[in-house]
C-alpha cells in the first residue's frame, strides 16, 4: 500500500491511511501519522480493548496514539463477525469510481467521528456493502475502506480496483 502511495504522506508530512486486525474481542491498529513510515514495526501499533461508538471514546494498550479512525474500524468489526482484517488508503481517481458504483458514506459525514460509524452501520443495513467488501467515504476525499477475513484478501480488493483504474 506504501510503495503505492495509497499509504503515505501529504506534502506536509501528514500521514494518511491506516490498517487493522481483529484479535479476539480486540483489534490492533496502526497508530495516529504513521502513515509516514514506509515500514512499521510493533511501536507504531496499538490494541484497542474498549470502545464505545456512543461517547467517542475508546481504551487503547501500547506504545502508539490510536488512530482517528479507529472507531470506522470498529464499528466494521462489530458489523460483521467475518471481518478480521480493515484497510484505509486513499486514492483520488479510484474514490471518484467508487462513488459511481459502489456504495458510499453520506457526503456531510467526517472521517474518525461518531457519525462515521454510524454511517457504517446504516451501509450495512441498506446497501451491498458486506458482498463488496469495499467502500468510499463520501465525506473524505479520496478515502477508501476495505475489509476481509485477513490483510491479504482485504489488500487485493484495493489492489485489483485500482488496476481497473487508468492512470
Amino acid at each position: 500500500m506504501y510503495k503505492k502511495a495509497l499509504i503515505g504522506c501529504t506534502e506536509d508530512s501528514i500521514g494518511y491511511g491506516n490498517i487493522s486486525i481483529r484479535r479476539g474481542n480486540h483489534f490492533i491498529i496502526s497508530g495516529s501519522g504513521t502513515g509516514k513510515i514506509e515500514h512499521l514495526t510493533a511501536e507504531h501499533y496499538t490494541v484497542v480493548t474498549e470502545y464505545n461508538i456512543e461517547t467517542n471514546s475508546l481504551t487503547a494498550k501500547g506504545p502508539a496514539i490510536a488512530s482517528s479512525e479507529s472507531l470506522t474500524h470498529a464499528m466494521l468489526y462489530q458489523c460483521c463477525e467475518d471481518i478480521n482484517a480493515v484497510i484505509h488508503v486513499h486514492h483520488f481517481r479510484l474514490w471518484k469510481k467508487l462513488l459511481q458504483f459502489y456504495p458510499f458514506t453520506r457526503q456531510d459525514v467526517a472521517y474518525g467521528t461518531t457519525e462515521m460509524a454510524t454511517e457504517i452501520q446504516r451501509l450495512f443495513k441498506e446497501s451491498s456493502i458486506a458482498e463488496h467488501k469495499l467502500f468510499a467515504m463520501g465525506g473524505h476525499e479520496e478515502g477508501i475502506i476495505a475489509f476481509g477475513k485477513d490483510l491479504e484478501e482485504a489488500g487485493k480488493l484495493v489492489l485489483d480496483h485500482l488496476d481497473t483504474i487508468r492512470e
